[in-house]
């Protein structure tokens, strides 16, 4: 069984969505430069209606100590997301400020890309395996690009891991499939426009899985 994280979400009515239709995590992006940007404050106050119910995810790219501990502190997650240049030294420095688990993102255009979870492998509870941006983006992703998710098969790990990058509710069914993705992460792919989610896909993609 395939598994689902919804993330950016960023009102009552699209979370609500997202448990109802039974996605295991939901994930609140906490970098200025998204679209998706949500402050801890505003993260703590939305997601608290998700406790005990999904996995409650903050996503963070290369976040200093202040903001991991705000983030901490105020919005309590069960896990953090590493979608930026962070190193496993760093995972591990971040695992014992927070007290929340690591979710490290890794861009992959090409087989060799893969290689690059071997050294996180006895740092992170899970890899996600995520479309490398567009050159010169300013986003670390959600911002639909994908790769070739044959390059997945086959694969294991010593922890569920996601696949993410361009997935929306018609392609998520057969992404798992080729892939034997044990868990999809969807942002943009369930957005009406960016930063802008909407109930309706968002149902289509759970329901599609």
């Amino acid at each position: 069984m395939t598994v689902a994280k919804i993330c950016g979400l960023t009102t009552p009515e699209t979370l609500d969505t997202a448990l109802e239709h039974g996605a295991a995590f939901v994930g609140a992006v906490v970098f200025s430069k998204s679209p998706r940007h949500i402050d801890p404050l505003h993260a703590a106050t939305l997601f608290e209606r998700a406790r005990g119910r999904a996995g409650i995810v903050a996503v963070t790219v290369d976040a200093d100590d202040a903001l991991l501990t705000e983030i901490a502190l105020i919005l309590k997650p069960d896990l953090i997301q590493l979608h930026g240049r962070e190193t496993p030294e760093r995972a591990i420095e971040i695992r014992r400020l927070t007290g929340a688990g690591i979710i490290k993102a890794l861009p992959v255009s090409t087989p060799d890309d893969l290689a690059a979870a071997d050294v996180w492998e006895d740092v992170a509870d899970n890899l996600m395996f995520d479309a490398r941006p567009p050159e010169g983006s300013d986003l670390p992703g959600g911002v639909g690009a994908s790769f070739d998710w044959a390059m997945m098969q086959g694969r294991r790990y010593r922890n569920p891991w996601f696949l993410a990058g361009g997935l929306n509710p018609d392609n998520a069914a057969r992404a798992a499939a080729i892939s034997g993705a044990p868990m999809l992460d969807v942002s943009s792919g369930v957005e009406s426009a960016p930063g802008v989610k909407d109930s309706a896909r968002i149902a289509a993609f759970l329901q599609a899985m």
